[in-house]
């Protein structure tokens, strides 16, 4: 389900063991997380699909990328593999104005 960041973070913040989950690229990511988040990144194809299947399709996730075009990509194949709870953040990244993480190398 696409939110915009208002009912995206509202919703976050109401939901009990959540887990956000970036899908950009490691460079990207360097620019900063939102956070907590656990960055996967999609276009690493089958790895992507098999680090997914690992995590617990219980969760409800709460999916963001650069722009919201590749999070929402991964939310269909989340919900292909059997993921009932994600929620991709419209506008991604790029839009974000709330708290900002850096990954410390």
């Amino acid at each position: 389900m696409d939110l915009s960041q208002k009912d995206w973070t509202l919703k976050l913040f109401e939901t009990q063991e959540s887990i956000i989950l970036d899908v950009r690229t490691a460079e990207e990511c360097a620019d900063g997380i939102i956070p907590n988040a656990i960055q996967i990144d999609i276009y690493k194809g089958q790895e992507f699909i098999d680090e997914i299947s690992l995590l617990n399709k219980e969760k409800t996730f709460f999916v963001y990328c650069r722009s919201g075009g590749r999070s929402a990509q991964a939310c269909s194949i989340m919900n292909n593999l059997g993921f009932e709870k994600t929620f991709n953040l419209i506008g991604g990244f790029s839009n974000w104005n709330g708290d900002v993480a850096f990954i410390e190398e």
